[in-house]
C-alpha cells in the first residue's frame, strides 16, 4: 500500500525527534500505534463483513441455481402428465388391462375314509416257552 522505505522512516524519525521533542517521543509514538492497531481492526472488521455479505450472496445465487435445476425434471413430468390430467380416472391408461379380481378357490370335498377290508385272520403266532417248561428232546 505505501512504499515507504529505510530512508524515508529515517527522514521521519528525525523531523518527529526536532518537532516533538526527545521528551514526548515515546508518548506519541505509542498513541500513533494505538491509531493504527484500531484501524487495522476496523479495516479487518470491514474485510470480514465484506466476506460474510459476498458469502451469504454466493449462497443465495447457489441455491437458485440448484432449486432451479431440481425444478426442470419435475416440470417435465408434468408437461408429459398434463395431456392425460383431463382422463377419466376409470379408463386404464397403462396398457396392462384390467387388474382381475381373484376368486376364491373352491373348498376341496371331504375324502371319505376307505372302510375297513374284511381279510382272513392270520394264524395267532406261537408263543414263546416260558423258563421251566418242559422243552423238546432233541435226539442225539
Amino acid at each position: 500500500m505505501f512504499d515507504i522505505g529505510w530512508s524515508e522512516l529515517l527522514i521521519i524519525g528525525v523531523v518527529a525527534v526536532v518537532v516533538i521533542g526527545p521528551k514526548d517521543l515515546p508518548k506519541v509514538m505509542r498513541a500513533i500505534g494505538i491509531w493504527a492497531g484500531k484501524a487495522r481492526s476496523l479495516a479487518r472488521d470491514f474485510q470480514g463483513q465484506w466476506d460474510e455479505v459476498m458469502r451469504q450472496a454466493e449462497l443465495e445465487e447457489m441455491k437458485k441455481q440448484v432449486e432451479k435445476i431440481a425444478s426442470e425434471p419435475k416440470q417435465q413430468i408434468e408437461k408429459a402428465i398434463e395431456p392425460f390430467a383431463n382422463l377419466d380416472p376409470k379408463i386404464d391408461i397403462t396398457g396392462l388391462g384390467p387388474t382381475p379380481v381373484p376368486v376364491p378357490a373352491p373348498a376341496p370335498e371331504p375324502v371319505p375314509e376307505p372302510a375297513p377290508v374284511a381279510a382272513a385272520t392270520p394264524a395267532t403266532p406261537p408263543t414263546p416257552t416260558q423258563e421251566g417248561a418242559a422243552k423238546p428232546q432233541v435226539a442225539s
